[in-house]
């Protein structure tokens, strides 16, 4: 970068979302990874030096048994923050609420993710949205892949003024296609106990004027998510009018089914053979010619891949907090033309 130095990002957590963090991070021209960090000693963290990333253990006894186990470790945690303008914590669910405290004694900028309460940060972020709020901040939430893509839609149906009121069914993916084999849920549907779903409420964190309810339900795959929207409008529109507003955005992907896209695994077939990294689906796929108007009802259907979603959002929220972008749509330019983003 002409001027400045990479924005020198740790990863902590180097499982489904940290690995594909750092590997944004890669892409990227005015960033680089400084260091990842976990505590198993499996092939995953073996991966993270194949690909030449530095190595730390979360602590001493952590990285003695990554020694011990033959990885070459550069250190611990705390030395990898030292070296670093911005930590993207990605350890599992309530683990980097934990961590908060040394973040904050050491001064350094971090992100946490969608499995942490909007209170970890005070601020929750999805590009398209709250982008602005969090340049400069200390810290912020990317908040989950379900939600990111709920306030990815609906946003762009505000910004074309015809958003009055969403409701939505998420039909959500049992577990992560990697640890299938440890859990998960089979021959049955398991509802969640509360209406709302949490994902609503969530969405209303990045942006308190959207009027949301969601519903979900476990169901037993682990391909993606997929969501059901019925959309109040604030007047009557045409079918063109509303394709229009989705494709303005730059992070959702009109899909038909005319295309042979009738089920969500042809969309992560066409990833691998796109040649996306560990077959990313980052955008929204939101099937056109299902989509349906009637007067001032919009019904619509999509596809979301928790692996992949929140990603380019977290590349967008390291320049939001570093102040390196201080524009919304220069960054997502910028992440979008690095990962290949909608380029199908």
């Amino acid at each position: 970068m002409e001027g400045q130095g990479r924005i020198r990002v740790a990863v902590n957590g180097y499982g489904v979302i940290g690995k594909r963090v750092a590997d944004a991070v890669a892409h990227q021209d005015d960033m680089v990874v400084a260091g990842v960090s976990d505590v198993d000693t499996d092939w995953r963290p073996r991966m993270a030096t194949r690909k030449g990333f530095r190595l730390f253990g979360a602590t001493p006894d952590d990285a003695g048994a990554m020694s011990q186990a033959g990885l070459d470790v550069a250190g611990i945690f705390e030395e990898l923050l030292t070296e670093a303008d911005v930590i993207v914590d990605c350890t599992p669910k309530r683990v980097a609420a934990k961590n908060v405290e040394l973040y904050r004694r050491i001064g350094i900028k971090f992100i946490v993710q969608g499995g942490e309460k909007h209170e970890v940060t005070g601020h929750s972020f999805v590009a398209d949205s709250s982008y602005a709020s969090a340049v400069g901040r200390e810290s912020t939430r990317v908040v989950s892949c379900n939600t990111t893509s709920i306030v990815r839609t609906l946003t762009a149906l505000k910004q074309a003024g015809l958003l009055r009121k969403a409701r939505g069914t998420l039909l959500r993916r049992a577990t992560d296609p990697w640890e299938s084999h440890l859990g998960g849920i089979m021959n049955t549907l398991v509802p969640e106990e509360e209406i709302p779903s949490h994902q609503g409420p969530d969405a209303k964190s990045v942006d308190p004027e959207l009027d949301v309810v969601t519903m979900a339900v476990k169901v037993p795959e682990t391909l993606a998510h997929l969501h059901y929207w019925s959309v109040q409008l604030t007047r009557s529109a045409s079918k063109e009018e509303v394709l229009d507003a989705f494709g303005s955005a730059s992070r959702i992907a009109l899909i038909r089914t005319s295309d042979g896209h009738k089920a969500i695994n042809t969309v992560k077939e066409m990833m691998a053979d796109l040649g996306r990294s560990h077959d990313n689906l980052y955008e929204v796929a939101l099937w056109s010619d299902m989509l349906k108007v009637q007067d001032d009802e919009l019904f619509y259907a999509y596809m979301v891949d928790n692996q992949a979603i929140v990603i380019p959002e977290t590349i967008d929220a390291i320049r939001a907090l570093t102040g390196r972008e201080t524009k919304s749509q220069a960054s997502i330019q910028k992440t979008n033309a690095a990962l290949g983003i909608n380029q199908f």
